[in-house]
């Protein structure tokens, strides 16, 4: 026969005990039937009864025989599922342990690999955040060197613009109108604190601007251009070299930043690999993982049932060769049997022994008594195995004397559909419970897989909800904070407004009066004040004119010489005429507080623009921030709204969910209360019925044969004694 793969067989289990029982039940049959011959056969036939014992024999010996040949092929068919079994376990069960080795070292080697990319992941972020620090200092220091280089230009520009315009001046001979200018304060400013000078020339230049020469002292107009000039060119050659260092600077910086810009681009691309890297890792180690586990289990499940199906192929086999065995003996039994029945001497002597018709009636009484005996045998164990009282009237009815086979077979057919019905009541309660557990599992399970999630994410919402009010709570804070601090800025501002008017006031007022002062001296001295000044700004311009060093000649101007040829003689003494006192140290005095005062005026009206400027800035600024945090604080108040009315119904689910699982478990309880018993006592009770339901039918199947033998041996009797039929029934 062919060994395919096909699921285990159905083999017929005879145990040995049974099978001796078998052979024994064949020779009580046997013995019963030389005791008592077949009705039937008798009513039809008049054939010697050993020969009908010998056919019943034979048909025993071809039915044993058929069922050896049945129950061999079901045999070989198990030992071919053992042999085709067994070795798809084996192999099965080599090739999971194969592949939980090589899944094994595959986890070991991507987690290694995963721990290696997490290493590179955080030097590449390490790295990147040093290049990107690296880049915010080099800016910061860019725009701090670019803000001072700004600073000094302005500076060096203004201080060169003004010593331009100064040793204009003093080559035009207009040293005294630009001693009047607000450059000439620039240059002395420069001169005092920034200028590298000799401290004599510094000493002489200061001397200059100020005006404060003694009357006697003319310094040289060209010593003091030089001066100027060595000071523009050294301020000229300083700026250039600070505008040198500013473009090499800037040119560093660029160069800096595209270093950094295209290591950063290359970390970050590193930095996204490798943490698609670490994800996709992470997702294959997690899928071993589970492989390695489903392999596992599957491999214990494989080399389990090898064991249970090798256990069962040796019982199988010991068990066919007992019945085997029994067999043998059995069909070796029979035909000994049959051979001892066959025997020409043993057929004449039961011609002479066996009995007669006349003794049939006592024959049927016989028959009738041990078949009802063997009924009642049957229905008193099963009803002391169930405690079925029905059984017990059954066999009540049938032990007494009033009621008729018939009537017995009646209630044994009501008590075999009773007890079908019953059978089939517990199997749709049965199967009603399962699908009930099933159904109520399947939906508690889905409640609580539900409610985690329902928590999960009352707890992330929960947690965003405070993220978001301390949020909300920073920047109200900051936006009060930035409004306490506009209001500072805009209280300062006032006040320094209101200083500013009030100092503008004050020096305008301070101007007027000497103004005023100098006006009412001119009016006393008229011009000799404002010749003996301008005398005195020619004699400072003439002091410098030899340009070699050589010691200072007397010169005395034409329009001098000319004044003092043309003077008269002088009078005879008379006494001292009155002589007014020298005026110009002070108008030229006044002049310098002139222009101290407007000098301070400029610097005042310069320092509230820039100050009204920056105030804008500071306004434009907080105003901008101001609607950002305003725009931010609406955003996160309505995500909060959000969040909390998601929160409510998220509460609210979950709620329903608790009611809902609280309610499947109590019917889960009550489910349990009714099925709980029925589960766990269904086969033992489906057992109880089947053997009610096999002894009821093995003595309905007695009775049948009771009452038709007796029929049938009563009719043929009688036909043979000539007496009528119709009181059989009666008899």
């Amino acid at each position: 026969a062919h060994c395919g793969r096909h699921s285990p067989p159905v083999v017929l289990r005879q145990r040995p005990g049974r099978a001796m029982k078998m052979t024994s039940s064949y020779m009580a049959s046997l013995l019963l039937l030389l005791a008592v011959s077949n009705p039937v056969l008798s009513s039809v036939s008049t054939a010697n009864p050993i020969r009908k014992v010998v056919t019943m024999l034979q048909d025993m010996q071809l039915k044993v025989t058929e069922e050896g040949k049945k129950e061999e092929e079901l045999y070989d068919k198990f030992m071919c599922y053992c042999k085709t079994s067994g070795g798809a376990l084996s192999a099965s069960i080599e090739a999971g342990s194969a592949k939980i080795e090589s899944v094994g070292a595959e986890i070991k080697s991507s987690t290694e690999n995963l721990e290696q990319t997490k290493a590179s992941l955080k030097e590449h972020q390490d790295s990147r955040a040093a290049a990107n620090d690296a880049v915010s200092q080099a800016t910061a220091l860019r725009e701090k060197e670019a803000a001072e280089y700004a600073k000094f230009k302005a500076d060096h520009e203004t201080n060169i613009d003004a010593i331009t315009k100064a040793v204009a001046a003093l080559e035009k001979g207009m040293s005294g109108s630009f001693l009047q200018t607000p450059a000439a304060g620039l240059v002395r400013s420069y001169a005092m604190e920034k200028a590298e000078l000799p401290d004599s020339s510094r000493q002489e230049l200061l001397a200059f601007l100020a005006g404060t020469q003694s009357s006697d002292y003319v310094p040289q107009g060209g010593e003091i251009t030089g001066i100027l000039k060595q000071m523009g060119d050294e301020m000229s050659k300083s700026l250039s070299e600070a505008t040198a260092e500013e473009q090499a600077a800037i040119q560093n910086y660029e160069g800096l930043m595209a270093a950094k810009k295209k290591e950063l681009s290359a970390l970050q691309g590193q930095v996204e690999e490798e943490m698609a890297r670490i994800g996709d890792l992470g997702v294959a180690i997690t899928s071993m993982n589970n492989d390695l586990v489903d392999t596992q289990e599957a491999l214990g499940e494989d080399e389990k049932f090898k064991k249970e199906l090798e256990a069962g192929c040796d019982t199988k086999t010991k068990e066919w060769e007992e019945v085997k065995k029994t067999r043998s003996e059995e069909l070796l039994a029979l035909a000994e049997t049959i051979k001892v029945l066959n025997d020409d001497d043993a057929l004449e002597l039961f011609k002479k022994t066996l009995p007669s018709a006349s003794a049939s009636l006592v024959q049927v009484k016989v028959s009738a008594s041990l078949q009802k005996a063997r009924a009642l045998e049957l229905l008193h164990a099963a009803a002391k195995k169930s405690k079925r009282p029905e059984l017990d009237l059954i066999a009540l009815a049938l032990n007494g004397k009033t009621a008729g086979f018939e009537q017995i077979i009646k209630m044994i057919d009501d008590m075999v559909a009773i007890l079908k019905k019953e059978q089939q009541g517990d199997d749709s309660k049965k199967e009603y419970c399962e699908a009930q557990f099933d159904e109520t599992d399947d939906k508690r399970k889905g409640l609580e897989l539900s409610i985690s999630d329902s928590e999960k994410a009352i707890s992330e919402m929960e947690g965003s909800i405070e993220t978001l009010k301390e949020e909300l709570a920073a920047l109200e804070a900051g936006i009060k904070a930035l409004d306490k601090s506009v209001a500072e800025a805009t209280e300062q501002r006032k006040a320094e407004n209101k200083e500013f008017k009030e100092a503008m006031a004050s020096n305008a007022a301070a101007k007027e009066l000497i103004l005023l002062a100098k006006k009412r001296l001119l009016k006393t001295y008229g011009k000799e004040s404002l010749l003996q000044a301008a005398s005195q700004q020619e004699q400072q311009q003439d002091g410098g004119a030899d340009d070699a060093g050589d010691a200072v000649d007397e010169v005395v101007s034409p329009s001098f010489v000319q004044l003092h040829k043309a003077a008269p003689p002088p009078p005879p003494e008379t006494g001292e005429a009155y002589k007014k006192q020298g005026s110009s140290s002070v108008i030229h005095e006044i002049d310098i507080l002139v222009h101290d005062v407007e000098r301070e005026m400029l610097v005042a009206e310069r320092e509230e623009k820039h100050s009204q400027e920056e105030y804008q800035e500071t306004m434009a600024d907080s105003a901008e921030k101001r609607a950002i945090d305003a725009k931010s604080l609406r955003d996160k108040q309505g995500a909060k709204a959000n969040l909390e009315g998601d929160l409510e119904v998220k509460l609210a689910e979950k709620k329903s969910a608790q009611k809902e699982l609280m309610a499947t478990g109590e019917y889960i309880k009550s489910l349990h209360t009714e099925c709980d018993w029925l589960m766990q006592y269904y086969d033992v009770r489906k057992e109880a019925r089947t053997d009610e339901l096999d002894a009821l039918e093995k003595a309905i199947s007695i009775l049948h044969g009771a009452d038709d033998s007796a029929l049938l041996q009563l009719r043929a009797s009688h036909v043979r004694a000539g007496r009528p039929l119709r009181r059989l029934r009666a008899a």
